[in-house]
Formats: structure tokens, C-alpha cells, sequence
């Protein structure tokens, strides 16, 4: 079984949404990179999730929002995403309208995420993301506390990223008498 094969089977595919989507993408010449959980894979021990976060080129939102809109696809706004689904598929994708992201899809490169060769933003990128959303006190305790796994799967990974964490998260991470 091939990782594509896996992964659409993990997310009860029955075509390959993550494939049309970058597709799509490609096709209109969209720039855009991975941010988020499935971005931490390419630099980590890889987990399965269900979700892809994309960052696109904000001047090209409203014209792929046209397109999408002639697909199978579902689109339904956030207050900082908007998310992409499909009946076919379990599988969803959250594209990040936040602003701070857009610096993200320069620094990214090519890697091989579920059998996908996606662009992905830089390591110390994905990193900033991880502690922007863990910080986020609106954001539900579940979703921190993935989001401080992922900091750490990171930081276990590429040990250098450590001295790019805030101080105080820095001390939670690295004292073992500090409750996580």
C-alpha cells in the first residue's frame, strides 16, 4: 500500500481530495505552502491527521473561491480560515487567511508528505505557526495541547529550533519539576 493509498484510506476517501485540491492549485498557477500538523511530518515523526492547513497568495483568495465554487467541493468561512471539504471525503482542508502567514509560502521548499510532494514552509516557520496557535488562549485546551506536541515533536527532531521558542514555554519544555 503506497502512503496516498493509506492516507485516503485513513480518510474514507473515495477519490483523492488532496490531489484535485493541489490540482487545482497548479493549475492556476496559486502559490501556496503547508503550515500546520501535516507541515510538522516533513520535519518529524509523522502522525496522521485529518486536516491540511494551507497558506495561498492573498490576492489569489477570491479567485480560487470562484473555482472552487464549480467544483464538488464544500467551502465554508472561518474568522481566520476557510475550510474545504468534500463529500467524498472525511478529509478537510483549512486554508489560513491570517495575514502573518503569508511570509510562510517564500521560505518554503518541496517535501514528501503522505506520498505527496507538497510545498512546505520552512521548519522554523512551521514552528512559529505551532507557537502562535498554542498561544492563542481563544483556541480549545485539545487543540493547544496538540499544538504543544507538535512544538515538541519538532524541537525532538531538530534540537536547533529550541533557542526560537519563547523564553517561558522554553522553561515549560525543557524543566522536567514544570507541568506540562
Amino acid at each position: 500500500m503506497t502512503e496516498k493509498s493509506f492516507a485516503n484510506r485513513i480518510a474514507n476517501s473515495q477519490s483523492d481530495f488532496i490531489q484535485e485540491f493541489v490540482n487545482i492549485l497548479e493549475e492556476h498557477h496559486i502559490s501556496f505552502c503547508i503550515i500546520g500538523g501535516l507541515a510538522v511530518n516533513a520535519y518529524a515523526e509523522p502522525v496522521v491527521s485529518l486536516d491540511m492547513d494551507v497558506v495561498i497568495a492573498s490576492d489569489r483568495i477570491d479567485e480560487l473561491l470562484t473555482v472552487l465554487s464549480e467544483t464538488r467541493f464544500s467551502v465554508a468561512p472561518q474568522s481566520h480560515s476557510i475550510n474545504i471539504s468534500s463529500s467524498s471525503s472525511d478529509f478537510r482542508i483549512q486554508l489560513q487567511t491570517e495575514p502573518r502567514y503569508q511570509e510562510f509560502i517564500a521560505s518554503s521548499s518541496y517535501k514528501t508528505i503522505l506520498g505527496y510532494k507538497l510545498p512546505v514552509t520552512s521548519a522554523e516557520d512551521v514552528l512559529q505557526s505551532k507557537i502562535w496557535a498554542f498561544s492563542d488562549p481563544t483556541r480549545r485546551a485539545s487543540k493547544r495541547q496538540k499544538d504543544l506536541a507538535d512544538i515538541l515533536r519538532l524541537i525532538e527532531a531538530q534540537p536547533a529550533l529550541i533557542s526560537l521558542l519563547p523564553s517561558d514555554l522554553k522553561e515549560r519544555l525543557t524543566n522536567p519539576s514544570y507541568p506540562l
